[in-house]
């Protein structure tokens, strides 16, 4: 299968200025070498702490601002290379669904004119019953009544709007859809709503999606494959009952043990992680992780390292698997993991 959207070795630092001239004094290194695709009618996650640089993954792709440096492929054509008049045609193909509804709207215009804006830039349709036709069958696939096209944004509760930001997204057509913490500002029931919205219209229109958020929860029941980040970089890749069931990094194993487990009388032990996520400007040689790690050991330290396959469509970037199989505290299960495996293979 070719893959819809493929980027390889992804970068972006921001410079870090200072001094009286204002001078370049250190890098960010925001995402450092991140790779990955999405295939059609896919949806891949990507999850990770706050500043982990999950988001500037995102809007790397789409293109909001240069890349430091890598590729991005979209539907077979190299966009990270092309000027912004060759991008243009290509840029109804990817959307984007933002974290804050109301902000991402503006508050000047209506509803009808929000969702033929994409539809007159890319010349979908020009007469205007052709519009107003387009704008009420995209107001059908996010369930809001047509009438609600004269409204202004401030009408709307959260996760109406957030409705109108899916349909703007879906009005130019596009391949591939990055939602950026979609949901994670919307209350727990309008949450699912949402979720549950996102997996028909997939469903029906065959939509490639990178779901940012660092909620595991909606993760787990909305995904297809997972990759987790830290620390400007991606430390695991699997499908999702893989990695929910099975963890093979000890970050991705932290991150889970912090996910309620539903199993009445169950007892889990959450793992604390240890001291602070390192500086992204200055991040740790070795290993990113090993400053929080529990089980890192002396090469963490010197050696970086590889994201590499530890088993069928499984990739983690971790010295442990290295280690006599009895040796390696990540191939033992807990409770926790045996449990998710369990659900997940039921479901």
């Amino acid at each position: 299968m070719n893959p819809i959207l493929q980027v390889s070795d992804l970068k972006k630092h921001f410079p870090v200025k200072g001094g009286l001239f204002g001078t370049t004094v250190g890098q960010v290194y925001a995402v450092d070498g991140v790779s990955f695709e999405i295939n059609r009618g896919e949806t891949l996650s990507l999850v990770g702490e706050s500043g982990c640089g999950k988001s500037t993954v995102g809007k790397a792709v789409l293109r909001l601002f240069p890349l430091t440096a890598g590729q991005v492929v979209l539907d077979g054509k190299r966009i990270d290379d092309m000027s912004a008049g060759e991008l243009r045609p290509l840029r109804r193909k990817i959307q984007v669904v933002f974290q804050d509804p109301f902000s991402s709207l503006n508050p000047r215009m209506k509803v009808r004119d929000i969702l033929a804006e994409p539809i007159t830039n890319f010349g979908i349709a020009t007469a205007k019953d052709d519009i107003d036709r387009r704008v009420g069958e995209l107001m059908d696939k996010v369930r809001l009544p047509r009438d609600a096209v004269n409204r202004w944004p401030h009408e709307f509760s959260g996760g109406q709007r957030q409705r109108i930001c899916i349909a703007r997204a879906l009005a130019a057509d596009p391949d591939v859809i990055v939602c950026d913490e979609a949901v994670s500002a919307l209350d727990v029931s309008v949450k699912a709503q949402i979720v549950n919205l996102l997996q028909d219209l997939q469903a029906e229109l065959g939509l490639a999606m990178l779901f940012i958020s660092h909620d595991l929860a909606i993760v787990e029941h909305m995904t297809h494959r997972v990759a987790v980040m830290y620390l400007g970089k991606i430390v695991e890749v699997a499908d999702k009952r893989d990695l929910f069931g099975a963890p093979r990094h000890p970050y991705t194993e932290a991150l889970l043990s912090a996910v309620p487990v539903m199993e009445p009388g169950a007892q889990f032990q959450r793992i604390i992680l240890k001291g602070d996520v390192p500086s992204p400007i200055r991040p740790p040689p070795g290993c990113r992780f090993h400053t929080r790690c529990p089980y890192a050991f002396e090469r963490c330290r010197k050696e970086e390292p590889k994201l590499v396959a530890t088993g069928s469509n499984h990739l983690a970037a971790c010295h442990l698997h290295d280690l006599p199989e009895a040796e390696n505290p990540l191939l033992k299960t807990t409770g926790a993991t045996a449990f998710r495996a369990a659900q997940l293979g039921a479901a």
